[in-house]
């Protein structure tokens, strides 16, 4: 059994290997916490959050040479970490230069909540020199569901993470709590009073902070109304035209707004399934907040249960397609997609695993029925050979045979 989170052993095999390791998530997810947990001491730690070790580096880059060269030799490579590379791009020709000198005496493992200024700067990600691995808010292996009465305990999921026999810190949580203040694990460790200030201090503060240093936005007014709009609009399909509208801004500027809530990997894109042979299939990008507690402070909503009751379904659905998508991410295979037409017709996901595809509707119900799986059965029609069953997940207390072909699980199966 491992204890705190189920990438704790991944991340612990893969940092042995004689390579630079490259950690990005968004902050919050816990990225220092794990790598804490994992380097051994000692090591030689660069938090560049830290505004003066941030400084220094960006006017020095080969400070990092110096210091390191001047660091004893020994059996063991040596473990440099630098935490929020991304504050200091030039720091990765420098750690390009220390590898390729000598690929044994050093291990660097490198942290990154933002990909837009490493990308905006040309920043050297090392190809051929590099691993890199991602970390997520918590997934359900990490934070145990509680049960409703009558629930039955999960025996399989749809997409199981491997060797995912944990012993987490957090508490069983139901799934108001989930949708209300989502699966960040800082926030789940928080008491209940705390959560919504934290949240609301994330979606600002730690944004305004992180886009203020990196001179990304212009007019900050303009990005104000449109993460507001964008949260409030988030597991819809994308209208840029109207949101640019609302927000007083063009459409290229909204588009790159978008793009960078993905750089900063707050923001997920679900892309629309391309392989139906029914026409008028629309082609439009859903858009997902990375985590609902998130989306509620950026959207100006109070994460509580009052929110979520207040329209539960979509939120539900939004639920299920972060955690389908924190899962392929991890597994490092699969990409998770929708389908909808222009006359209505519509699946929520489809896991797309290649020659396989996994089709899923959410619905808030504890009572699901064959009525439930009508565009279901229409896709497993189509797609048979791909496709030979289909999934409802609700909040039924366990799994049910609806159709030889269409089973519902409770949400805790998923």
């Amino acid at each position: 059994m491992q204890s705190g989170r189920w990438y704790l052993e991944p991340l612990r095999k893969a940092i042995t290997r004689p390579f630079v390791h490259i950690l990005f998530g968004a902050r919050q997810t816990g990225k220092t916490t794990l790598l804490r947990m994992l380097v051994p001491k000692p090591a030689l730690w660069l938090d560049l959050s830290d505004p003066a070790q941030r400084s220094r580096y960006l006017a020095r880059p080969e400070t990092l040479i110096e210091t390191c060269e001047a660091l004893p030799t020994g059996k063991s490579p040596r473990i440099v970490v630098i935490d929020e590379a991304q504050a200091a791009p030039a720091l990765f020709d420098a750690v390009q230069y220390l590898y390729d000198r000598d690929k044994r005496r050093f291990r660097f493992i490198l942290s990154g909540s933002s990909a837009r200024k490493l990308r905006a700067t040309g920043a050297n990600l090392l190809p051929g020199r590099s691993f890199l691995h991602r970390l997520f808010p918590l997934v359900l292996c990490e934070r145990p569901a509680a049960l409703p009465r009558g629930g039955a305990p999960c025996a399989t999921s749809l997409l199981p993470l491997p060797d995912a026999a944990i012993v987490p810190p957090f508490t069983e949580t139901s799934l108001l709590d989930r949708l209300a203040y989502g699966e960040l694990p800082g926030i789940a460790l928080a008491s209940v009073r705390d959560r919504p200030a934290l949240l609301h201090a994330y979606a600002y503060v730690y944004l305004e902070e992180e886009l203020r240093r990196e001179a990304l936005i212009k007019d900050w007014a303009v990005f104000a109304r449109f993460l507001r709009l964008a949260a409030l609009e988030s597991g819809q399909m994308t209208n840029y035209a109207a949101i640019a509208r609302q927000a007083g801004s063009s459409l290229p500027t909204i588009k790159n707004h978008y793009q960078l809530l993905e750089d900063m990997f707050v923001g997920i894109r679900i892309e629309a399934f391309s392989g139906s042979k029914r026409k008028q299939v629309l082609s439009t990008p859903r858009f997902l907040f990375f985590d609902l507690g998130v989306r509620h402070a950026a959207a100006e909503l109070t994460p509580s249960h009052d929110t979520v009751l207040a329209d539960p379904g979509p939120l539900f659905e939004q639920w299920v397609g972060i955690e389908l998508w924190k899962r392929l991410q991890y597994l490092g295979r699969g990409r998770l997609i929708y389908l909808r037409t222009k006359s209505g017709a519509e699946i929520d996901f489809i896991v797309d695993l290649g020659k396989r595809l996994l089709p899923i509707e959410v619905k808030w119900t504890d009572t699901p029925s064959l009525t439930d799986a009508r565009h279901l059965l229409a896709f497993l029609d189509e797609q048979h050979t791909r496709a030979p069953h289909g999934y409802i997940v609700c909040r039924c207390p366990r799994p049910l045979r609806l159709h030889e072909r269409i089973t519902a699980l409770p949400w805790w199966w998923v």
